[in-house]
């Protein structure tokens, strides 16, 4: 599609000859006569770029500027004016023109300036695409992360999404379980039904039934009305019940019968009520010790444990630590990471073998710390003292242990020597053939490495 450009001028012969002009380049261009046309125009389509005089009747052109900066800020203004000065050029810029120039102009110089323009700001368009699509592939439906354990997570979400089947997620507190459950009810075909989450153990034991299942007028002391359950309030989406196992042993017996009937009484009423909800539970809790224990009854256990879904720890996935750092520091910002990546090497180099007892969770809490404290980079003096506390001799062999389902050990060599490159590109202020001297390799083999992570020239 051709770039649309707005023309405004009170003067007819300008807006005549920039639209010829433009036209002739390839472009789609429209004008206005003044500032109120040109806010009409705006309010109905998009432009690449508005070019405006800067002295009309009315609302002046560096009035414009200022509206069009707030209404549409990536739109590009080119100020023109045959009356020049030097301080309204500079209030001109101040306010966000892309350029200002002189009235008369040479054809060329315009001609450049309207490319130049249209350019750049399809570029950035570019750019913000480029990093929606980057984030697309280190995340899912919410999830963040690329490592081999989240690819596999990924997979078996997408898989028992369109399906009906009753999935539990297990895993640590902090991992992301509600996450994982709100990924598997947006990936369904009850998208757009309700996505209800209720945490079982908030929940006192004397009211867990009436939240769930719902009451009639009168059924207990300050029951003054009907009103429907979570059950019921999910009904054609996904009730989400979280921590599972907090659930009271009486309960589990009236939570099986609704499950296998799919249909509930209120509490106080005789009246049955069909439901159609998809279930989705979590819990942190080793449910089959429970059921051992004779504290979760072992027939609502299978008939919750269909399909499992495991949340891994994070220091089970360390390559993750930097992407998700990314996340959340856009996140509490509102700004996109340095290229260097938000944290130092020193300071990525300690998470890598930090345990993360609090997992994602407590790295977002890190990094909330790290923005509201330091000027950019979060710095190893920067991290909570509960964290630099922990042993830091992390890489000896005794200290290492493999998770009983494996790790991508490629992806955490490749880590470490990205690390290093970095470490000895900044020992050596940038001189590449010193860096890889320091490593001990060549020139040539440090390039490649260079290359294969990714990393530019620059």
């Amino acid at each position: 599609m051709r770039a649309k450009v707005l023309i405004v001028d009170d003067e007819i012969s300008m807006r005549e000859f920039l639209s010829i002009l433009l036209e002739r380049e390839g472009y789609a261009p429209e004008s206005a006569e003044n500032s109120t046309a040109a806010l009409k125009c705006l309010s109905e389509n998009e432009y690449e770029l508005v070019i405006s005089d800067v002295n009309m009747p009315g609302l002046d052109g560096i009035g414009l500027l200022e509206k069009i900066k707030a209404y549409s800020p990536d739109t590009a203004v080119m100020m023109i004016t045959a009356f020049s000065t030097t301080e309204q050029a500079v209030e001109a810029m101040k306010h966000g023109a892309y350029n200002y120039i002189s009235k008369p102009f040479k054809v060329d110089e315009i001609k450049l300036l309207v490319r130049n323009a249209i350019e750049k700001r399809q570029l950035i368009r570019e750019n913000a695409l480029l990093r929606v699509q980057a984030e697309a592939k280190n995340s899912f439906s919410g999830l963040i992360g690329k490592s081999r354990k989240m690819i596999s997570l990924y997979e078996v979400i997408e898989k028992v999404s369109p399906t009906s089947v009753t999935v539990m997620i297990s895993g640590e507190s902090g991992t992301g379980k509600e996450l994982a459950a709100k990924a598997i009810h947006f990936n369904s075909d009850r998208r757009d039904q309700p996505f209800i989450a209720v945490n079982c153990g908030a929940i006192p034991e004397t009211l867990i039934e009436s939240e769930l299942f719902g009451h009639v007028k009168g059924a207990f002391t300050g029951a003054v009305s009907d009103r429907p359950g979570l059950f019921e309030q999910a009904n054609k989406g996904t009730l989400f019940l979280d921590e599972i196992g907090e659930v009271p042993l009486l309960l589990q017996s009236k939570l099986l019968r609704v499950l296998q009937e799919r249909e509930l009484r209120r509490v106080g009423g005789g009246e049955t009520r069909k439901i159609d909800v998809r279930i989705v539970t979590a819990t942190n809790r080793d449910l089959e010790s429970q059921v051992s224990e004779g504290t979760f009854r072992e027939d609502l256990y299978y008939r919750l444990n269909v399909v499992e879904i495991n949340m891994p720890p994070l220091r089970e996935r360390p390559e993750d630590i930097s992407i998700l750092a990314e996340h959340f520091y856009k996140k509490h910002t509102g700004n996109i990471s340095p290229k260097s990546g938000i944290l130092s090497l020193e300071a990525l180099d300690f998470l890598w073998g930090y345990q993360f007892p609090g997992n994602v969770r407590e790295l977002e809490n890190i990094i909330e710390r790290g923005v509201a404290l330091g000027a950019g980079e979060i710095t190893l003096d920067l991290l909570p003292q509960q964290v630099l506390r922990f042993n830091r001799h992390h890489h000896g062999l005794e200290e290492l242990e493999i998770p009983s389902d494996g790790f991508d050990l490629e992806a955490y060599l490749a880590g470490i020597e990205k690390r290093f490159l970095l470490k000895a590109l900044d020992k050596s202020g940038g001189v590449r053939k010193k860096a890889a001297e320091s490593l001990g390799m060549t020139f040539r083999s440090f390039r490649y490495k260079l290359s294969k992570h990714g990393m530019s020239e620059e």
